[in-house]
């Protein structure tokens, strides 16, 4: 029997951040894993029916990930996250931007900074994730692309991945 997965969403235009809380049936340390090998994310980091292919990855303060999430036609849509601090399995923080192939940031849509926690509950690991945009019209921008929806999609893949993996 699947346990009740709780998905958060709250947009806080005010403070031009987003707050999601989604818990998974399965260790931190598998969902940590999950989060931070790029043999694991290509799995799972994109909404359905989008996949994810790893360019580079270097999971360590100031290093950084390149990845594409590639739609069916075989658009790619490019992103980066460099890593800004690490807790090893309770806490990262990393700024986010889209980008082109070669890891060029594209300045006509929104960055982030993503600060995303990792905590024990009884059904597994609960993963706490605030998102902060420099203003309150970059938040709105990533809201109208998608954002909840595409974030909702994206965790429910991880969550069948972690299925898989226990």
């Amino acid at each position: 029997m699947k346990p009740d997965l709780k998905f958060q969403f709250a947009a806080d235009m005010v403070a031009n951040t987003i707050r999601v809380k989604r818990e998974f049936a399965a260790p931190r340390q598998m969902v940590w894993d999950c989060y931070t090998r790029a043999d694991l994310l290509d799995r799972w980091f994109a909404p359905k029916p989008l996949t994810t292919a790893t360019k580079h990855m270097d999971f360590r303060v100031g290093g950084y990930w390149h990845f594409a999430m590639i739609d069916p036609a075989g658009t790619e849509y490019w992103s980066r996250q460099d890593f800004l601090a690490i807790t090893p399995i309770d806490a990262f923080s990393a700024r986010d931007c889209f980008t082109d192939a070669t890891g060029e940031p594209n300045t006509a849509l929104p960055a982030s900074r993503f600060d995303l926690s990792f905590s024990d509950v009884p059904a597994g690991t609960l993963v706490g994730t605030l998102v902060t945009y420099a203003s309150a019209d970059d938040l709105q921008k990533v809201i109208d692309m998608g954002m909840k929806e595409g974030l909702a999609s994206t965790l429910d893949r991880l969550d069948e991945l972690l299925a898989t993996l226990i």
